[in-house]
């Protein structure tokens, strides 16, 4: 079989995961939303189509940081091929993007709870972040909730690690970047529509069964990234790109 890390430029498969990580999100980002849009004034709380330029304003800035953060996972990408040869390295990072995909899988069902302790690892880089973010408080126009947005963006979350390693297999830093891109898309139904809708949205992500059908999805996704050559969306991607 000739090697072929067409896995990697599969950008639907990184919108998968941000759509059904968004069990996550709901309920780890509803109380930051809830937060920001309280801040906001009554007059434009009061009028949905004045308070959703604001959300919006808050997700874009949030995704601008996952594809910042997809750039440097690009770097790691490019220096583990530089040290161990490309076949070998995109194997690697394959195996391992699979084993974290698969972790972040069973945390969404609620088998693996464990899985949370892999958000330590940004914890120093928000605890230096997190102040800039406090400052935008309460929000006084879009371009505040855009910087917010930014800050936001790097809160540690074990599921946006995830979405990191596989942007890691992506092979190129463009790649990598857009990789996080289309899962920061993903995540943006669920996150937009809890400033709008929160109470359903809510109901539904505590309801176990869904996040169980949303973990076991995003086990089959891990699946595709340690045999890639099973998933029919990354010859798509790849073809597309090429």
């Amino acid at each position: 079989m000739v090697f072929d890390p067409a896995f990697s430029t599969s950008y639907p498969v990184a919108f998968l995961m941000g759509l059904f990580s968004s069990v996550h999100c709901i309920g780890m980002c509803g109380s930051i939303i809830g937060t920001l849009t309280l801040s906001l004034s009554s007059e434009i709380r009061a009028k949905k189509s004045s308070l959703i330029p604001y959300v919006f304003n808050y997700n874009a800035g949030r995704i601008l940081s996952y594809a910042l953060a997809g750039a440097l996972a690009g770097m790691i990408d490019l220096l583990i091929l530089h040290s161990v040869g490309r076949i070998q390295g995109y194997r690697l990072l394959q195996i391992v993007s699979a084993v974290i995909m698969t972790g972040s899988g069973l945390y969404i069902a609620g088998w693996f709870p464990r899985f949370a302790y892999i958000e330590k690892a940004g914890l120093r880089l928000w605890k230096l972040i997190e102040p800039y973010g406090r400052k935008l408080i309460p929000v006084k126009n879009r371009w505040h909730a855009f910087l917010f947005g930014i800050v936001w963006g790097w809160l540690p979350c074990g599921l946006v690690y995830a979405a990191l390693a596989l942007a890691a297999t992506a092979g190129s830093i463009p790649h990598s970047m857009l990789t996080m891109f289309f899962f920061g898309l993903g995540t943006l139904p669920a996150v937009m529509g809890i400033g709008i809708m929160t109470g359903s949205l809510v109901r539904l992500s505590r309801w176990r069964y869904f996040k169980q059908v949303a973990g076991l999805i995003m086990v089959a996704l891990a699946l595709f990234a340690a045999l890639p050559w099973l998933n029919p969306m990354a010859y798509t991607a790849h073809s597309a790109i090429h």
